[in-house]
């Protein structure tokens, strides 16, 4: 598929213009962190092939077949901005919602902000959450910090909670638990593991080639989000892994839309990370 680049001194970005897709994400003198997966077999749904082309991608939550498999339909609005770009695509058939994500490149550093947008185009209220999803490139490590300290005065009442979906494994050799960071280890393991959690520090982070990659979003601690409450999700399987972030759950009235704004920060080294994941990260 076609390509075109946003770039600066530090980073480049690559998107496609046929698919909503951000398909290259290059720290200068470093390959792409993110999956290309290009070469998967697509899912047939009512509404044509859904295509996994990896990347980074806007779908809407509770994830449902064929709802979230809804393919990319009808030619991309491609609107170029001073030093970034706006994707839309067609609304899509049978849900009534348009996507849309703005890209924002920084002009001085390694540093992107991304504006998601769900409008709904339909005839009838539509209850969603906006969730954005990057695939990278196996053999790195997902760090997922972790609740920590009380939610009422006694101490007394759970702080954390986690959704593993059907087919984890609670026992994954790539997981590792811990009291204030959760690692997973990329590698090429089957069965694939999900798990997710409510995040209250709003960023998770992808360890690769040398390279720290973090993305920050808003917690939104006072709402409920899908999957019993999560607004953070991990997806890996033998071919990429999956660091994931939801916005609430909201009922979105016909013409209304929805945002939901991540920003993504690269670091040359683990000194933007707190001592007990350098310490993690240093031992691998």
């Amino acid at each position: 598929m076609n390509k075109r680049v946003l770039k600066n001194d530090f980073l480049q970005i690559e998107y496609l213009t046929e698919s909503q897709r951000i398909s290259g994400l290059i720290p200068a003198g470093k390959p792409n962190m993110l999956a290309d997966l290009s070469h998967l077999p697509p899912i047939p749904t009512p509404y044509g092939n859904f295509y996994f082309r990896g990347g980074h991608r806007l779908w809407h939550s509770p994830e449902a077949l064929p709802r979230t498999y809804i393919p990319d339909i009808g030619e991309m609005i491609i609107t170029e901005l001073p030093n970034g770009v706006i994707l839309e695509t067609q609304t899509e058939p049978g849900s009534g919602i348009r996507k849309r994500i703005e890209i924002h490149l920084a002009a001085d550093k390694p540093s992107v902000k991304l504006i998601h947008t769900l409008v709904n185009d339909g005839l009838w209220p539509v209850e969603l959450a906006p969730w954005t999803i990057t695939q990278f490139r196996l053999g790195g490590t997902a760090i997922l910090p972790m609740p920590v300290g009380n939610v009422d005065a006694a101490g007394l009442l759970a702080n954390r909670q986690f959704s593993f979906w059907p087919y984890a494994r609670i026992n994954d050799p790539r997981l590792k638990l811990g009291d204030e960071f959760t690692f997973f280890n990329a590698d090429a393991i089957l069965p694939p593991f999900k798990m997710g959690y409510f995040n209250p520090h709003g960023w998770l982070a992808y360890w690769l080639d040398g390279i720290l990659f973090r993305k920050t979003f808003d917690a939104h601690v006072d709402s409920l989000h899908p999957d019993n409450n999560c607004n953070s999700e991990i997806y890996c399987g033998d071919q990429f892994v999956e660091l994931e972030s939801l916005a609430p759950l909201k009922m979105l009235n016909p013409g209304e839309s929805v945002d939901h704004v991540e920003t993504w920060d690269l670091f040359d080294g683990l000194d933007s990370l707190p001592g007990e994941a350098q310490s993690y990260l240093n031992q691998k």
